[in-house]
């Protein structure tokens, strides 16, 4: 059973939750549901769903049904930030983590990976923070070696993120900071075929530029954007046989170290947005749960995964696929071969906040 924690929706159960959901799924009238943000409904979920994996629409306006959770604790990683219930993901991203994790060991990367959110247990918008990983595809791994001692999980609440940023200087990388297994790590998580596109601080991308010597033509896949100066960010493609998946528009070709790189280098892209006299402030707007693809009203519906909630210490395991009748995979398959015309439009750019100019 779902468990609700406090908040906008201690006064629903789960299983109010669920005939609301479900409810408004047959009717086609989803007016309780609406009025509520998706990341209130997404982000108070604390558990997958019991169905079969399958990551619904887009990275940035998806979610993400049969989820897994990579363990806390792995022999060449660990996970950080336990209390934000974000280390769930697709399968295939997780197996992808702990192949990573021993290729970056090999790599000379301390005794392996920290590894930041992944997605949601349901995925969706998130209550804080990204704006993509809500079809279990996107994951964060963290500029900062996994230590040879072992975090408590207290520590992995605290330890402070490390800038590979000088930030005496625009858009420079530290250079006591930033070390050659930097750029092998992210070159690695790029050499992977179903990573789709690894995201950086616009200075370290130009810093690959300037400075790799291995296989350029992988550097295509690394791509500038706001931020991600602490942490590098892996994207992979929808896994084959996902209908409901929305890909992304494929990567630009050549390695990227052009004049679509110099742009983060002019003060366009850091410029304070334009405000008109006397214009007032426009509310911001939150998806709400018709915003995304349909199918993602028969994930929020469909009964939990049994087993281990994740807690620290705990590997999920994948629940054995019971009959249709038994779980959410005929309700969520349904609106899924309804048609993907409701999936988002793959031209729609990431939306990032803007950042800082303090």
């Amino acid at each position: 059973m779902t468990v609700i924690k406090a908040g906008l929706f201690r006064h629903l159960g789960s299983i109010a939750l669920a005939a609301l959901i479900s409810s408004s799924l047959v009717s086609g009238d989803a007016a309780s549901a609406d009025d509520t943000p998706a990341k209130q409904l997404f982000g108070t979920v604390q558990l997958p769903s019991n169905s079969a994996p399958s990551p619904i629409g887009f990275y940035a306006k998806g979610c993400m049904a049969g989820a897994v959770a990579i363990p806390t604790d792995g022999p060449t990683w660990q996970a950080m930030r336990l209390s934000r219930n974000r280390r769930w993901g697709n399968p295939a991203m997780i197996e992808l983590l702990e192949k990573f994790s021993k290729d970056a060991v090999r790599l000379g990367w301390g005794s392996g990976i920290l590894i930041g959110d992944i997605s949601q247990p349901r995925g969706g918008p998130m209550l804080s923070g990204h704006s993509s990983h809500q079809v279990g595809l996107d994951a964060d791994i963290w500029f900062t070696p996994m230590p040879e001692q072992r975090l408590s999980a207290q520590a992995r609440e605290d330890l402070p993120f490390t800038s590979m940023l000088d930030k005496s200087k625009f858009l420079t990388v530290n250079s006591k900071r930033w070390t050659p297994a930097h750029a092998k790590v992210v070159m690695r998580a790029a050499s992977y075929p179903q990573v789709e596109r690894v995201f950086v601080n616009p200075a370290i991308k130009k810093k690959l530029c300037d400075t790799w010597t291995g296989d350029r033509s992988l550097l295509g896949k690394v791509r500038p954007i706001y931020g991600h100066d602490e942490h590098f960010h892996i994207r992979m493609h929808c896994p084959a046989g996902t209908s409901g998946c929305k890909a992304q528009a494929p990567v630009a070709s050549g390695d990227g170290c052009d004049k679509s790189l110099a742009w983060w280098f002019t003060k366009e892209p850091w410029a304070k947005p334009g405000k008109k006299p006397g214009e007032k402030p426009v509310k911001p707007r939150f998806a709400t749960l018709s915003d995304l693809p349909k199918a993602c009203a028969a994930v929020l519906a469909a009964p939990a995964a049994s087993g281990q909630s994740a807690t620290v210490g705990t590997a999920y395991v994948a629940p054995q696929v019971q009959p249709a009748s038994q779980t959410g995979d005929a309700a969520i398959q349904q609106v899924i071969n309804a048609g993907a015309g409701d999936l988002p439009d793959n031209t729609i750019p990431i939306p990032v906040s803007r950042p800082s100019l303090q």
